[in-house]
């Protein structure tokens, strides 16, 4: 077990279906069954590219060069010798292990996982004892991968190491991992809102989303030019101050223009609000600073809404943005 060989990370499946193949069979392996044997296809990244647009013609041009080149290494880069790591979820382990094999087609063995490499496993561990970093890097979201930036880690804990694990809170991956699932959160909520809610039914979301808020709100009158929302805290409307909201559903940039189209809508005692998925010109923001009955929300900010009055939704809007409660690490500093 030479230092210089290569680690593969290696998952069983989305749901962990293979663990038992790897865990009980002394193996690891791929599906892919529409492919059939890969041992038949020839050696090089081309034939991968052109067997795998021709078995699964349905899917996008960019996924052909990952899952060739997954199937591709798999076959033809993990040599006998090399290191893998399997995470396994049941078990909240990380298995270790060395190829010990040539690549076998065996769907007899499993018809779901008919790509198989034979390892021995030398050590399972548990998931705490490496860093966010290590766990990161063998969650890939990929099927099969090289392991490279932590796989120093990973051969400490073959040989009885301990390996050199940061505390929790000097982890720079807890805060990495952190920051992608709340930009992925905010990029999906805003590209939602952008196809499902184009024009008017954008206008409806913000009346549900004043309504989760607290205030009572509705739709008004097509003739009623830069004013799409009406909201109040009273229930007949009457009571100040009377907030009147226009909606853009475009994702370019307000301009002062647009803004001083609301501000002359608003009366003694009203309010004017410009919601918009894009941003403002810094004209318009400056409106805003001399306005203090003005308030304009671009869409980041409307994403902070959203998730700040999210549990107040109705099954209708919040299956239209599905999302759930997750919890992640916040700074330890």
């Amino acid at each position: 077990m030479a230092a210089e060989n290569n680690l593969w990370g290696i998952h069983a499946g989305k749901t962990g279906d293979a663990s038992s193949l790897f865990t009980k069979q002394d193996c690891v392996a791929v599906g892919w069954v529409e492919m059939g044997d890969l041992s038949q296809i020839a050696p090089d990244r081309d034939a991968f590219k052109q067997k795998v647009a021709q078995v699964y013609s349905n899917i996008k041009p960019g996924a052909i060069p990952n899952y060739a080149g997954q199937l591709f290494r798999f076959l033809h880069e993990m040599q006998v010798g090399d290191l893998v790591a399997y995470p396994d979820k049941f078990e909240r382990k990380i298995y270790l292990g060395e190829v010990t094999g040539p690549y076998v087609y065996d769907p007899k063995k499993s018809l779901d996982y008919p790509n198989i490499r034979p390892v021995k496993w030398l050590g399972s561990f548990p998931r705490t004892q490496f860093s966010q970093g290590a766990l990161y890097e063998v969650g890939s979201a990929m099927s099969f991968f090289q392991v490279k930036n932590f796989a120093d880690e990973f051969r400490a804990a073959l040989e009885g190491k301990p390996a050199v694990v940061n505390p929790v809170e000097q982890d720079e991956t807890v805060a990495l991992v952190s920051g992608e699932i709340e930009d992925t959160t905010r990029d999906f909520i805003l590209k939602r809102l952008s196809q499902e809610f184009k024009g008017l039914p954008l206008e409806g979301f913000v009346v549900h989303l004043f309504e989760a808020m607290g205030y009572h709100a509705r739709q008004t009158q097509r003739n009623e030019p830069s004013v799409d929302v009406i909201a109040h805290k009273d229930h007949l409307g009457i009571e100040p101050p009377i907030i009147k909201i226009q909606v853009k559903s475009s994702e370019g940039t307000a301009s002062d223009k647009d803004v001083s189209a609301l501000c002359g809508k608003l009366g003694t005692g009203e309010a004017g609000v410009f919601i918009t998925l894009g941003g403002f010109s810094s004209h318009a923001r400056d409106q805003e600073k001399n306005r203090p009955n003005l308030r304009l929300i671009d869409g980041d900010e409307l994403v902070d809404l959203i998730l700040q009055h999210y549990e107040r939704f109705d099954a209708k809007h919040k299956g239209v943005l599905p999302l759930r409660r997750v919890y992640v690490p916040e700074s330890l500093d």
